[in-house]
């Protein structure tokens, strides 16, 4: 039996609807009742895997080359995900955030997956880039940032020296290809239902809500299958 419904969420640090998902996601745990049966889990993705770090640039003038849209078009459109960003009671600074490669960010977070501190180090990281302007990609700058919730120099290059780290970013970003998802943030609820993007609170409340109750019947039902008698071919029955 499962003691805790699963919520997996597929992101990006570098990804600014995936930390405003992130809040309107907690908006809904808030008030959901069973919320103490719910584990997340955050997966990696990487929207830009071939990104270079460049502190020349910044990153209106990153994304105008990268969709092929003005200077102008660009800073429209972080005004608009800056306005959604406050509107979920978050601070973006875009004019300070580092064009920066978020994997080995992702590495770190696989490593706090293992020791319990996934949902604090995502939350870190988010902040770090968002907020701070800082170079996610600089290993020194991890340390700092993460010593905030409890990790050693020794702990961050364990993460981001050790293979099996690197392994785990590669094999979250090719199960969600296998999984069709294409766009973050995304997140799935007992492998059953999926929502895609920064929906409101108000969408994953019901999802939660309606996963939760699907949850139950199936450990219901487990616990039946676990506790009946049953009858194997060619043996006893017991």
């Amino acid at each position: 039996m499962q003691s805790n419904m699963k919520v997996e969420i597929w992101s990006d640090v570098m990804c600014p609807f995936c930390y405003i998902g992130k809040r309107r996601f907690e908006e809904a745990m808030a008030v959901f009742k069973h919320a103490d049966k719910v584990a997340v889990i955050w997966h990696s993705f990487q929207l830009d895997p071939d990104i270079q770090p460049d502190h020349g640039k910044n990153l209106y003038e990153y994304l105008s080359e990268r969709k092929g849209i003005s200077i102008e078009e660009s800073v429209e459109m972080h005004r608009y995900v800056t306005q959604m960003a406050t509107d979920a009671g978050l601070v973006y600074h875009f004019e300070k955030a580092v064009v920066a490669n978020s994997f080995d960010a992702h590495r770190l977070i696989q490593f706090a997956n293992t020791v319990g501190k996934g949902d604090e180090t995502e939350e870190r990281l988010f902040r770090a880039y968002f907020t701070e302007g800082k170079d996610i990609s600089d290993h020194k700058v991890l340390i700092e940032l993460v010593a905030d919730i409890g990790f050693t120099p020794g702990q961050v290059k364990v993460a981001l020296d050790e293979d099996i780290y690197a392994y785990r970013v590669k094999e979250d970003i090719a199960e969600a290809a296998h999984l069709g998802i294409r766009s973050v943030p995304f997140f799935v609820f007992n492998r059953k239902y999926a929502v895609s993007g920064a929906q409101p609170a108000a969408t994953f409340l019901q999802v939660l809500q309606q996963s939760y109750t699907d949850w139950q019947k199936d450990n219901e039902l487990q616990i039946l299958v676990a506790n009946g008698s049953t009858c194997t071919p060619g043996e006893a029955c017991n």
